[in-house]
């Protein structure tokens, strides 16, 4: 699953294209190396949970994640947000029928290399076979393989999978059981909270007790899909947190670091999930906040960075981890969004663009920047900063 294997899919569509430069092919070539083997599947629940913690601490208690964002959290955002410091990422989400049976599929939608990990791979299904045939392929090359139960959209109802499997429990526990059971990476499962809390209680035990290694809760029903008129219920990411014994991660109102370190201590949780907010400021993770997250009465110094600074690191990552230029478009699109509003003639001129180039996008941003209106990133004068072992104030 090497870069170097995504250059042999082509597609009629430009966006569908890969963002391939000539500095990338050679690049691009080196291999992902296979992470060795480890010990069979346990065969008790304590034995699970023992080691579900094991490989937690063994990958450094990661706290600051990425969540699964379709056609968002590729390779080259991965690394963007790893630089300013996420500690894992999870890959769009992948259908896993296509997935095995479509090499096109896999080598486009699929790419990592060695500095990516912390590594989860998220899979949609609901046939526990196709799933395992799909999770077998991406094992060496992951630390966990996820199960998408959480994606609330039409497309998910249609597909019989994600959220719309909660309607589904057997099937929901038949397909973490035989994951759990052939695999040697570790289960994960991201799921939505129920309109009744008992029932997530259950539903979250019965995830563990079919061999869960990590529960991922957003904390929003299915109904709920617009996150900013629907708040993450905390509460029910608590209760989980406190009824399971694996490691859980919250999701949900994650906006900023004052955000981060409420929800960790609120909830109890491992670790939280950013999904939105990252779209717009890949850089949240270090501390930094876009000015639609200033409180009144803080502290907050203007700093040397802008969105304009991270769409052109973006941009040389996809030059080094060609994706297709959907993502590309759609990610500058998202950081962009606030200079695109003040300077709309720019955005025009990028819709009107049927196919994209390395020069075009870098000669746009320079524009913006010559244009004036620049819109800096904040931060407090006393940030929160991250560590391996936890979270800690230090002076920006």
């Amino acid at each position: 699953m090497s870069p170097a294997a995504a250059h042999l899919a082509t597609a009629a569509d430009p966006d569908e294209d890969l963002c391939i430069s000539a500095a990338a092919d050679a690049a691009a070539a080196e291999e992902v190396a296979p992470v060795p083997p480890r010990l069979p599947p346990p065969v008790s629940v304590e034995e699970r949970v023992e080691r579900a913690w094991a490989h937690w601490r063994r990958l450094g208690s990661p706290r600051l994640m990425v969540a699964p964002m379709v056609d968002n959290s590729e390779l080259p955002f991965r690394m963007l947000c790893r630089r300013y410091g996420a500690d894992a990422a999870y890959t769009p989400m992948l259908h896993s029928r296509i997935f095995s049976e479509n090499e096109k599929y896999r080598s486009m939608e699929f790419t990592t290399c060695k500095e990516d990990r912390p590594l989860f791979v998220q899979f949609c299904a609901n046939d526990p076979d196709i799933l395992l045939q799909a999770a077998k392929m991406v094992e060496p090359y992951c630390d966990y393989v996820d199960i998408n139960f959480g994606c609330p959209q039409r497309i998910a109802r249609r597909g019989n999978y994600g959220a719309f499997l909660m309607d589904n429990l057997p099937l929901v526990k038949s397909l973490v059981q035989n994951l759990s059971a052939n695999l040697h990476v570790p289960v994960s499962c991201k799921i939505r909270i129920f309109p009744r809390l008992e029932d997530t209680l259950a539903y979250a035990k019965m995830l563990e007790e079919a061999g869960a290694s990590l529960v991922a809760v957003h904390g929003r029903t299915r109904d709920e899909k617009d996150g900013k008129k629907f708040r993450a219920n905390w509460d029910a990411i608590k209760a989980v947190k406190d009824a399971l014994r694996i490691p859980v991660l919250a999701n949900g109102d994650v906006r900023h670091m004052d955000d981060v370190k409420n929800c960790l201590e609120y909830t109890g949780a491992d670790g939280v999930l950013s999904a939105e907010t990252l779209l717009e400021n890949p850089a949240l993770f270090a501390g930094f906040r876009t000015k639609e997250w200033k409180e009144d009465g803080d502290d907050y110094g203007h700093s040397g960075l802008d969105q304009a600074d991270l769409v052109i690191e973006y941009l040389k990552l996809c030059e080094q981890y060609p994706v297709p230029w959907r993502m590309v478009r759609s990610h500058v699109h998202k950081m962009l969004g606030g200079w695109f509003r003040v300077h709309p003639e720019v955005r025009e001129e990028l819709n009107k663009q049927s196919k994209l180039t390395f020069e075009w996008l870098h000669d746009m941003v320079m524009r913006l920047k010559q244009l004036g209106g620049r819109i800096p990133l904040y931060r407090k004068e006393s940030a929160l900063q991250t560590t391996t072992n936890g979270l800690a104030a230090s002076n920006a």
